[in-house]
């Protein structure tokens, strides 16, 4: 049996944001425990010209969000950023959950050739879409996942590889 573009994408998705939602309440309860102002954690970068915690967990909700409404055929809604607040962070993991449950695979499945444009400015790049979700959806969507899991590991919140894997 073949793997669907629905079965390679929502599923995946789903439990990302499952686990990062995971996270992100332990990194919530270590600042309780320790007194620890949460924009510590919220606003912390591990470089210098890389996102901070909050900008990592709205771009993998944007990522997932955004890909499935284009393979699906479909213009994704935007959303304005949250406020680096985890109450907040969890809070757009909440909604961008829902909306990827109003698609099915009916809405999915037959993308593999669908042509997806992604617009950044002035530059259009044009994806067959399994080129898209593979070569360009997922790895995003797990680097900022990662990156998040990372800034709050660093910063000494109680994270294994079963938080990020679930």
């Amino acid at each position: 049996m073949s793997l669907t573009m629905y079965q390679a994408s929502l599923p995946v998705f789903k439990r990302g944001l499952d686990n990062l939602a995971a996270i992100l309440r332990k990194a919530n309860a270590h600042c309780e425990a320790g007194k620890i102002d949460p924009s510590a954690l919220t606003l912390y970068r591990l470089y210098p010209d890389m996102f901070h915690l909050a900008k990592q967990v709205q771009v993998a909700c944007d990522h997932a969000r955004n890909g499935a409404a284009r393979l699906a055929g479909q213009e994704a809604p935007k959303w304005e950023p949250v406020p680096p607040d985890f109450e907040a962070l969890l809070q757009r993991i909440q909604e961008t959950q829902s909306y990827l449950g109003g698609f099915t695979a009916e809405d999915i499945d037959g993308s593999e050739t669908r042509l997806v444009e992604v617009k950044r400015g002035e530059t259009v790049n044009t994806y067959p879409g399994q080129d898209y979700l593979l070569q360009r959806i997922l790895p995003n969507f797990f680097f900022h996942i990662t990156t998040a899991y990372d800034i709050l590991r660093h910063n000494g919140v109680a994270l294994g590889k079963r938080d990020y894997i679930g």
